[in-house]
């Protein structure tokens, strides 16, 4: 009788590791940076990027711990 085994579950080692907390911190700085950036633009590069300026500003006053799902990986 063969029995199938989840790989994942028989080898802790396959899951994917927890970013550090520094990689954490890193990311968050990155993320503040960009956002101070994106701040930054003027009206033409905003439009430029399909962005009004209040977009741009609703987007830099979101909170570093508000990040894209595919930050937190």
């Amino acid at each position: 009788m063969s029995t199938m085994i989840n790989s994942s579950a028989a080898c802790p080692a396959a899951r994917p590791a927890k970013p550090s907390l520094f990689a954490r911190l890193i990311k968050a700085r990155d993320l503040s940076r960009q956002r101070a950036a994106l701040r930054a633009l003027d009206d033409r590069a905003l439009d430029d990027l399909g962005l009004t300026r209040s977009q741009a500003e609703a987007e830099a006053r979101r909170p570093v711990w508000d990040a894209p799902a595919n930050w937190l990986k």
